[in-house]
């Protein structure tokens, strides 16, 4: 009788780490915030999300996790930096912080209701999603994994996690990108599933080359991905002219650069929506509230960016969203002090080779949907 009670209470007990995890972080972010003067508060150009209203009913996210590492060598890639004898001196205890630190970032996103699709970039390998999925917090919350290792280089791979209450995946694959001169790329994962409220969803999560070498001189290998990333969005819209398109990732360029607006063709005005265009959200943001998620040399850029089809923003859809929906998380805990430059900047996880401890050099961004419940 006594083992058929524990097991009777199991659920329960779940639900309540939940629930102490969540009071918990906020919490800690209220008392944060509290503590702080004038000071110490997020600059002009990164205020607090305000003006965010009452949450839709399916939330995604996409965080650049900032080099997520295990500790162990993979000779099929160069990892080197990344273990206990290497550059960065990554050792067992900094991976397992760094995993916790995700694992908050995360629950924090949700607040109490988790975000349904997380995307994700610089991860290695399956192994760390699996460990940040089971050896932290997380673990409470269902998430499965979608992964596909890519030819990078570096060995740094995007992905997918979704709670399987929430989405229901009926196909993924990644897109390789291989430029004209041979060279290859991180792949674009693309997945199509079904919410839990029945409306298909196509997303893709993005890693687009750096700006390695100067701006210029890397900028048309961004253009080629935009371009062929449009090329499967329109092949999309030839069979489904209103499909739910959700594109989220690290595009290395600003909303308003050559690469996503001429080469993925995302618009930046929002008078007007066609079902069969792509706008970008986060220019919205960055712009309307003065929000930014990676800041170099003092500036804001937001570079990690929230576009989606037309059809998404017509209020009459089965499933919507708003200009408005789309946020970038600046909670206090993921800010330090900029003493180079005005304001605040990201708690990265290292500074060049200094180990600093933080979170990430980005910050998360994320957009909710809403529901209309009058369409059947």
């Amino acid at each position: 009788m006594v083992n058929e009670n524990k097991k009777q209470n199991l659920p329960i007990n779940s639900s309540l780490r939940f629930l102490c995890l969540c009071v918990s972080l906020l919490t800690l972010n209220f008392i944060t915030a509290f503590c702080q003067n004038k000071e110490t508060l997020p600059d002009s150009s990164i205020t607090s999300n305000k003006y965010e209203n009452k949450r839709g009913y399916f939330r995604v996210m996409f965080y650049n996790v900032e080099n997520l590492f295990d500790t162990q060598r993979d000779t099929s890639i160069d990892d080197k930096s990344f273990l206990p004898e290497g550059d960065h001196h990554w050792t067992p205890d900094k991976y397992q912080e760094k995993l916790k630190h995700i694992a908050k970032v995360i629950v924090a996103v949700g607040g109490w209701d988790p975000p349904a699709v997380v995307g994700l970039c610089e991860v290695e390998n399956k192994k760390v999603l699996e460990d940040l999925t089971k050896n932290t917090p997380l673990s409470q919350l269902n998430y499965s994994i979608i992964h596909h290792n890519s030819p990078d280089a570096r060995g740094i791979d995007v992905a997918m996690l979704y709670r399987k209450e929430d989405f229901k995946p009926i196909f993924n694959r990644p897109i390789p990108v291989k430029f004209t001169e041979g060279k290859k790329t991180r792949d674009i994962l693309y997945v199509k599933g079904i919410t839990g409220k029945k409306d298909t969803l196509h997303i893709f999560v993005n890693h687009w080359p750096s700006k390695f070498g100067g701006e210029i001189e890397s900028e048309p290998r961004r253009i080629f991905v935009g371009k062929l990333l449009r090329g499967i969005v329109d092949s999309i819209f030839s069979t489904n002219f209103n499909a739910n398109i959700i594109i989220i990732g690290d595009l290395n360029d600003n909303p308003e650069n050559t690469s996503v607006c001429e080469g993925l063709g995302t618009k930046i005005k929002y008078d007007i929506f066609t079902s069969n265009e792509l706008y970008n959200l986060t220019n919205y943001a960055h712009y309307k509230h003065g929000l930014g998620s990676l800041k170099y040399q003092g500036t804001w850029d937001i570079i990690d960016n929230i576009i989606v089809s037309g059809a998404m923003l017509n209020m009459n859809n089965k499933v919507y969203t708003t200009l408005d929906d789309a946020h970038i998380f600046n909670a206090p805990f993921l800010l330090e002090k900029d003493e180079r430059n005005f304001g605040f900047q990201p708690n990265r996880t290292y500074v060049g080779l200094t180990y600093h401890g933080g979170f990430s050099d980005h910050l998360p961004v994320y957009l909710d949907l809403r529901k209309n419940y009058e369409k059947k």
